[in-house]
């Protein structure tokens, strides 16, 4: 058999290594594209965006958040997906979402018949005995969770016993805002999942004080997410006067007579503030 000559054994070296280099590149791809944005900048000095450019920029990336009730937000994409949060079926606006997010602590939080017509149902709690793990691209938005331990639930017996990663803190990645939901919170958060959380521009938190955590606890949580918009929710007769006093100055209060806010990038308040939409 004639040996190639050594040109044609250098080309079809070459031509290995371009195509080794090409499936690597395209591996890299896939494995962006699983990469959460919030991780990514959560370290770097948040982005300063002229007002002249806020006020040019287009609705195109408004995302548009509706208090329902209790721990349910309604979040409307820019695409169109509707995603609601510790969805239990009694807080509805408009049509259906086509996302559910869950906790199990109590069924105000939860329900485990859910309309069929809803297309991803994601359980904040593992149905296997192990934790959960949210990690899903559905339309526009990317979801992940954090998990951390809750107390039994009710209907399970118990005195305040703690389940491991009963719980879930949901994130959403969506038209370059991390936006999360802090779920039945019962304990303070360590390192290791404020690492896990990451930057948050808007970040939903439970005020009641007593069925999820300390007004003080949770004030020492929102102080230390830093994000640019605070939401309260899980109210029930908490005075919102003390809320505002337990975080402190660094706070905006901004009291609104609506339910709905439409909010983007640019458009984020320049000083944290905590916006009470109608009906908290």
């Amino acid at each position: 058999m004639r040996t190639p000559p050594q040109t044609d054994l250098a080309m079809l070296r070459l031509l290995s290594v371009l195509a080794l280099l090409g499936s690597l590149s395209v591996a890299a791809r896939a494995q962006d594209s699983q990469r959460s944005e919030c991780l990514a900048m959560a370290n770097t000095p948040p982005r300063a965006v002229p007002v002249s450019l806020r006020r040019a920029a287009g609705k195109a990336d408004e995302v548009a958040i509706t208090y329902a009730g209790h721990s349910t937000y309604y979040i409307d994409t820019p695409a169109g997906i509707r995603i609601a949060t510790d969805y239990n079926g009694a807080y509805r606006i408009g049509r259906l979402p086509d996302v559910a997010t869950m906790n199990r602590a109590h069924s105000t939080h939860y329900t485990l018949f859910p309309d069929p017509k809803i297309a991803h149902v994601l359980h904040g709690w593992g149905d296997d005995g192990q934790a959960a793990h949210i990690d899903e691209h559905i339309g526009d938005v990317y979801i992940r969770n954090v998990t951390t331990d809750i107390r039994r639930y009710w209907g399970e017996g118990s005195g305040g016993e703690m389940i491991k990663d009963g719980n879930s803190i949901f994130i959403f990645e969506v038209a370059g805002l991390c936006i999360g939901h802090l779920g039945h919170l019962h304990t303070r958060l360590d390192e290791s999942q404020f690492a896990a959380i990451g930057r948050l521009d808007i970040v939903m938190v439970p005020i009641d004080g007593t069925y999820t955590m300390s007004l003080d606890g949770v004030s020492e949580i929102t102080k230390r997410l830093r994000a640019s918009v605070v939401l309260p929710m899980h109210r029930f007769a908490t005075p919102l006067d003390e809320f505002m006093r337990l975080i402190g100055q660094q706070f905006e209060i901004d009291q609104r007579s609506e339910r709905t806010l439409k909010i983007s990038r640019e458009t984020l308040p320049n000083t944290p503030t905590v916006i009470i939409l109608d009906g908290v």
